[in-house]
């Protein structure tokens, strides 16, 4: 069941950031409804690697959701998305500001019918400020957010982290914010509230002491490759065999520890390295020490000496180390799941974990549709109801 059982989200929206963020709270139980188009639906549906037509990362990105068609266009579709609403606790939408209030859809429109209502809106600049009508992904928040600067080699063009990160920063930041306005409403009187979520300005919570530094020094970050710098030892080393290792030296304790372990007794009792502050003023002569050890061992070898001094370490993970990793079965990280023709299949497990209401998987992305004739039952309408709206294009 888990402890949203008794949530009702209404997703309206597509593709990541919104859909994200309702997968996370059907994940723990909330029923969520999602509003699709019956021309074609979320375009989620095609992207990347399909089997029999059926996108992988849909039948995650939609799991335990139900699926209904209404054309949101017309003035039924709408009056059905007005009669959801009435008795919903969240709507999530992350159309381009203004386009729900076109629609008769905006907060204060379905707030009138329903004061408790949570509303949680995700864009690209926010639903106020003079960017607010511009279109935004989350590659566009990344690079207005500060993260784009900042990633890559100084020598070379900032590069992309290999995944939609501003879209899914965004997306927790709503559930959270969901959550919150839930928790409030709850205990303040009953009323709901807008979470008015920006892809860029979730990024930018992330960037750490960025803004700081610079007012008060004018230290602008710059991208730095595999290192860290003012924080030192801490980076990814080549190893004999040619893998990479990620190493984590920078507490006091630590780097003394592994100054030991690699044969380098010299840097551990240095003086001027027992602090961070001084190991950053000599962060690449670090860096080309442990760099030097590395090279001069296997990963399986640097891993294991690393893992006896109790030095934070790794390597770099692929998905098929990941498939093969007994810590992420262990942790139940690796779930089984079967497609549409019984075929076996991996999918990630669920994060948080709860220790009393866990959150889980109970069914696989739906197909079109497939829930409007139930959920439109349920609000009333008849069968010839429901056929009259599916002969008008409006379901």
């Amino acid at each position: 069941m888990g402890p949203l059982a008794d949530i009702k989200v209404l997703e309206l929206g597509q593709l990541i950031a919104g859909p994200f963020c309702t997968r996370l709270l059907a994940e723990f139980g909330a029923q969520v409804i999602k509003i699709e188009s019956p021309d074609g639906g979320d375009p989620l549906r095609q992207w990347r690697k399909l089997y029999e037509g059926k996108s992988l990362w849909w039948l995650l990105q939609a799991r335990n959701k139900q699926s209904i068609t209404i054309n949101l266009k017309t003035a039924q579709g709408q009056e059905i998305v007005r009669r959801l609403a009435k008795d919903a606790d969240v709507v999530v939408e992350n159309f381009r500001p203004g386009t729900m209030e076109k629609w008769g859809l905006g907060y204060e429109d379905l707030s009138r019918e329903n004061p408790g209502l949570v509303m949680v809106r995700l864009s690209g600049y926010g639903q106020t400020g003079p960017n607010r009508d511009k279109p935004g992904f989350g590659a566009i928040a990344e690079a207005m957010g500060g993260l784009r600067h900042v990633t890559g080699y100084p020598d070379r063009p900032p590069v992309r982290v290999g995944i939609s990160l501003g879209d899914a920063v965004a997306s927790l930041y709503g559930v959270i914010g969901a959550l919150m306005a839930l928790r409030n409403r709850d205990s303040n009187g009953g009323h709901g509230q807008v979470v008015d979520v920006a892809l860029y300005e979730a990024v930018f919570s992330l960037m750490e002491s960025l803004l700081p530094e610079y007012d008060v020094h004018g230290f602008v970050r710059e991208r730095s490759g595999a290192s860290l710098p003012g924080i030192a030892p801490s980076g990814t080393y080549t190893t004999h065999d040619g893998k990479y290792v990620v190493i984590g030296a920078n507490g006091d304790s630590i780097f003394k520890r592994m100054m030991t372990a690699i044969g380098r007794d010299d840097l551990a009792h240095d003086p001027q390295l027992a602090r961070n502050d001084g190991r950053a003023l000599r962060g690449d002569e670090l860096d080309e020490a442990i760099g030097a050890w590395c090279a001069a061992h296997d990963l399986e070898e640097v891993l294991a000496v690393l893992d006896a001094a109790d030095v934070p370490s790794g390597k770099i993970f692929d998905v098929a180390d990941i498939v093969n990793d007994l810590h992420y079965r262990a942790r139940g990280m690796i779930e089984e799941a079967k497609l549409s023709d019984g075929k076996p299949f991996k999918i990630p497990g669920v994060v948080p974990k709860l220790s009393d209401t866990p959150g889980g998987t109970r069914w696989l992305g739906p197909d079109l549709g497939e829930h409007t004739q139930s959920v439109l039952s349920a609000l009333g309408y008849d069968d010839d109801q429901i056929q009259e709206l599916k002969t008008k294009g409006v379901v």
